[in-house]
Order: structure tokens, then sequence, then C-alpha cells
């Protein structure tokens, strides 16, 4: 810079050109600073629309669960049906031909009757039965806890939201309940059937390798009893909830295959508890089966 240069006063043109670049630096940060404010509250607004629809998703609960543990609203909806709904269904849709009696030494356990259930995870048919068996031995007794899971999405009737037995407890002083998942939501093995079990199956249901297989005390043998269509695009709470509406299609299905599979039960369980194997809806059904 010349001497000349140093001592001159800035020209009217060169301090207005020199405010509106200061303005311009103003605008260029308050810009800046609006943009990152905005993109925090955008970011904050999807966490919570995120966390709002997924409210009641089970969430895993570490270990080798293949499920997390279902809401407990949607446990409680599963353990309980009143008793009018159970009456106002019947039957519903369940399928009488889907499970036949046979004959040969009784299932037992410590003293107790026993049901089998063998299934998979990723069978969609397995997915509608065990919410009609869950229903059903909650009449008997208590599961604790119980896991959410979908069946197979590339299977038919694809991604239906079921619960699944593996790692559940349940206690009845009636019967005892032997759930075997034998295979995980990604056909992996999951648990193996004892060789008593797995003789079960294959007297029963030769080769001994479909899904669901459900031996009720020796006594009954239950296959898929209804529609798994039903259950189509529906979540757990949604599913659970309709299990208490008596003209819904769910209701009819699973609580109808419910009553059919407490009538089997009521025989190995010699009509125990009365308050269950009494009820209208389960003794109209014992001599159907």
């Amino acid at each position: 810079m010349s001497k000349a240069d140093r001592g001159r006063q800035p020209s009217a043109r060169e301090q207005l050109s020199a405010q509106q670049q200061v303005q311009l630096d103003e605008a260029r940060r308050k810009v800046i600073v609006f943009g990152g404010i905005t993109l925090v509250v955008l970011i904050v607004a999807a966490i919570l629309i995120n966390a709002l629809i997924n409210k009641g998703t089970p969430k895993p609960s570490g270990g080798s669960s293949t499920g997390g543990v279902l809401p407990a609203s949607v446990q409680s909806d599963i353990a309980t049906v009143p008793a009018s709904t159970f009456t106002a269904v019947g039957l519903g849709s369940a399928d009488t031909a889907a499970i036949r009696k046979v004959t040969g030494s009784r299932l037992t356990s410590g003293g107790k009757p026993e049901m089998l259930y063998i299934g998979a995870e990723w069978c969609p048919y397995c997915a509608a039965m065990r919410w009609a068996m869950a229903v059903a031995l909650s009449r008997f007794g208590t599961f604790s806890p119980l896991r959410g899971i979908h069946s197979s999405s590339t299977d038919v009737y694809p991604h239906t939201a079921t619960l699944t037995f593996y790692k559940s407890t349940y206690t009845s002083k009636y019967l005892v309940f032997q759930p075997v998942e034998n295979e995980d939501v990604n056909d992996n093995l999951l648990q193996q059937p004892t060789a008593a079990q797995q003789a079960l199956w294959t007297k029963y249901d030769p080769p001994g390798d479909s899904y669901p297989f459900i031996d009720v005390g020796n006594a009954y043998i239950m296959g898929v009893s209804y529609d798994p269509g039903v259950l189509a695009g529906l979540s757990w709470s949604q599913i659970a909830a309709a299990l208490h509406d008596p003209k819904s299609p769910v209701a009819k299905g699973a609580v109808g295959s419910a009553n059919l599979l407490t009538a089997a039960i009521c025989a190995i369980t010699g009509n125990k508890p009365a308050s269950v194997c009494t009820a209208p809806a389960v003794s109209s059904l014992a001599g159907k089966i």
C-alpha cells in the first residue's frame, strides 16, 4: 500500500459497499444458524414420529430370544377374552375337520396330561394357531411371558403378526404344555424335538415334518383350523383387541379354534376346571370332536 493510499479517506461509495458486505455476511450467518436449528428440529420430529409409529412394537429383550416381549396390554387381551365372547363365537369359522381323535397311551408329564406343540416361527399356519393355542391355554393356566414375531415374508400369508412360545413359561395345575419351536424365522434350527416327541410327530403326521403339529394328551391331534388370512396386515395389538369382538373375522377364527381346542383339553383334564369345561361353547363341541 502506498503512502497516498494510507492517508486517503474512503469514499461514500466505498463506505456503502463495506456496509453492504457487513450486512451480507450477517445475513449469511443468520441463514446458517437458522438452517442448523431447522435441521435439529426436523431430526427431533423424525425421532418422535418414529417412536409413535413403533409404540407397542415388541423390542428385543436380549439373549438368544427370537422375539421381543409383547406389550402387557396384548398379553392381557390374550388372557382375558370374555366368557360372553367365547359363547357368542362358538365354533366360529373353525373347521372341526382339523382335529381328530386318536388312540394310544396317554401323553403325560409329572402326573398331569400333556399337550405337545411342534411348529416353526417362520410358518404362517403356526402363526395363526399360536393365537388360538394361547387363548385356549390361558383358560387353564398362565403364560409368562409371550414374545412377538412375524412369520416369513416370503411364504404364503407373509409377515403375519404372531407370538412365539420359545423361552415362554406356562404354569397350570391342570396340564403341562410342551412347546417346541423347531425352526426360527430364518429357517434355522431353534429347538430339537426329543426322540419321543419326534416319534409321535412321525406316527400321527408322517413323515413328521409338517407344521403345526398339536398333540392334546395323545387323545386328539390338531392342525391348522382357520384361515391365517384373517390376520393379514394387522398388528399384535389389533389382533389381540379383535379377539374380544365376536363379530370380527379374527375372533371367529382364533377364538372359534380356541373353543375347539378347549373342548379337547377338557377331555384330557377330566373336564376341569368346571367353570371352563361346562361353558356352553365348550360343552356343545364335546360331541363334535
